[in-house]
């Protein structure tokens, strides 16, 4: 296997091997830690949280490009949408997480995330990246905005990392969240047009995974061999660890053109990530 490592602060692609990564990507990639607190839930409940504020945000400013990414129209949302993504995220303040079940806990912390990230994005617009947002980290740690505590839940402070790599990584334990989970950048999976809904969140998660795994950004073939996206790099443990695992779980999700490009290499040659914004304007 190939290893290049480009430690360049100001570089947008990032391309190094599965065995390590730079100290800067560190704080990219944390450990599942769990926070024992948000197992808690009742698989007796028939409780809903509304989402149809997120939804009538996404159906206004995310827009699809010709090149399958979904992009964000980060620069034209109004005051009034603002307040609307302000007010939707008090509502999800006011949750009891406890007294969900699992499926709408698993929904209410992927939207709560995406929510967050581009609230986080709208505040410092206009930027090239959410890596130029710097922010104080939180108690649990975390460069740029991920590790700042940005919302109260149930009398917690909550960061970004925290949802994602204390709360949805450790409890369940599901490679597809990585596909879920948006951190408004051009590599990474798409930011859904829809909210995830308990009923619709195992089929949005696969119809997600299916989408990353089958573009550019996640699997793309070279004459030295396959370049697949970062994220298999950062979270490999979570994708079965090793590159036979980490590619057993891209063949599950790939079309017959990916599974032939799989086939026709004899290695992973890279792994990149492009960090510039998911923004609709450029």
């Amino acid at each position: 296997m190939k290893h290049r490592f480009f430690r360049s602060l100001t570089a947008v692609m990032l391309v190094v091997g599965l065995s390590g990564f730079t100290a800067l990507e560190s704080l990219f990639a944390p450990n599942a830690d769990l926070w024992p607190k948000w197992e808690a839930h009742d698989p007796k409940s028939t409780q809903s949280v509304d989402h149809a504020p997120w939804g009538k945000f996404l159906k206004n400013y995310v827009k699809p490009d010709r090149d399958g990414a979904n992009r964000v129209a980060y620069g034209t949302v109004n005051e009034a949408d603002k307040k609307n993504l302000h007010d939707y995220l008090a509502s999800l303040r006011k949750v009891n997480v406890a007294s969900l079940r699992r499926n709408e806990q698993l929904a209410y912390w992927i939207n709560l995330y995406n929510a967050l990230a581009v609230r986080v994005i709208i505040h410092f617009y206009p930027v090239d990246s959410i890596q130029d947002i710097n922010l104080p980290r939180g108690p649990w740690g975390g460069g740029g905005p991920w590790g700042k505590d940005l919302i109260r839940i149930d009398g917690e402070m909550i960061s970004l990392n925290d949802i994602k790599h204390r709360i949805l990584r450790p409890i369940w334990r599901d490679p597809r969240l990585h596909y879920a989970v948006n951190c408004t950048s051009v590599g990474g999976p798409n930011l859904a047009v829809t909210p995830y809904t308990a009923a619709t969140v195992n089929a949005m998660l696969n119809q997600a995974a299916r989408d990353y795994v089958n573009s550019p950004r996640g699997v793309r073939h070279t004459s030295d061999g396959l370049v697949l996206s970062k994220i298999y790099a950062w979270f490999s443990e979570d994708f079965g660890s090793g590159e036979t695992m980490v590619l057993d779980h891209i063949a599950r999700h790939a079309s017959s053109d990916t599974e032939v490009k799989i086939m026709s290499s004899t290695n992973i040659a890279a792994y990149q990530y492009d960090w510039s914004l998911n923004d609709a304007m450029k």
